[in-house]
């Protein structure tokens, strides 16, 4: 095994920091260069008007999980030394939809808020400053919501796990899935590019 390099300690906490910020870096401009960091673009997935998100993000996680599973299948990454985040049931669903609200009303998540700051785009400035003004107030009031933002724990579970299926048939069901909502964000694209014609 050589990876997951850093807790095989090869390198320390300040190289793995600098690895971090060139992967921020590429991230940002791979964002940017999808067009994610336009306000419009994100907030048009929910109107389905335009899936960019959707096929640029989808992309990302089917990549990054067959680079894990064949890494893995290879002998090359130790997958037990990958971090899971603890699952805690409520909490989590109640903060999904908070994040989701937040999505659909500033039209930027906080990647992609960041990445608008960056280009100078004035609701990107907006948008980071609502964060960092929860995270305040979160912070000043952690306390009162300790013991609901640490019930119904459940552990470190996978898809795998809760359905009682191996790692390959479930990364071979998400790439299908993939490629069954490209197909399906394609042609709602193409509808809509032919009702917007329609109209002119």
């Amino acid at each position: 095994m050589i990876a997951p390099a850093y807790k095989l300690e090869f390198f320390g906490d300040g190289f793995s920091l600098i690895i971090a910020l060139l992967i921020g870096i590429a991230f940002g401009f791979f964002i940017e260069r999808g067009g994610l960091g336009n306000s419009r673009k994100l907030a048009a997935q929910f109107y389905l008007k335009d899936l960019t998100v959707f096929k640029v993000m989808f992309t990302a996680i089917i990549t990054a999980m067959l680079g894990i599973f064949w890494l893995g299948w290879l002998g090359i990454l130790d997958v037990t030394l990958i971090y899971i985040n603890p699952t805690y049931l409520v909490p989590q669903i109640v903060g999904g939809f908070i994040f989701g609200a937040g999505f659909v009303i500033g039209g930027l998540c906080p990647g992609t808020s960041c990445v608008a700051l960056a280009t100078g785009k004035i609701d990107g400035i907006f948008v980071l400053g609502g964060i960092f003004f929860g995270i305040f107030i979160f912070g000043e009031t952690y306390h009162y919501f300790y013991n609901f933002l640490y019930s119904s724990a459940a552990g470190s579970i996978t898809l795998p796990q809760v359905l009682g299926i191996p790692w390959g048939i479930m990364v071979f069901t998400v790439v299908m899935i993939a490629l069954l909502g490209f197909i399906g964000a394609e042609r709602i694209e193409e509808r809509n590019a032919i009702k917007k014609q329609g109209e002119k």
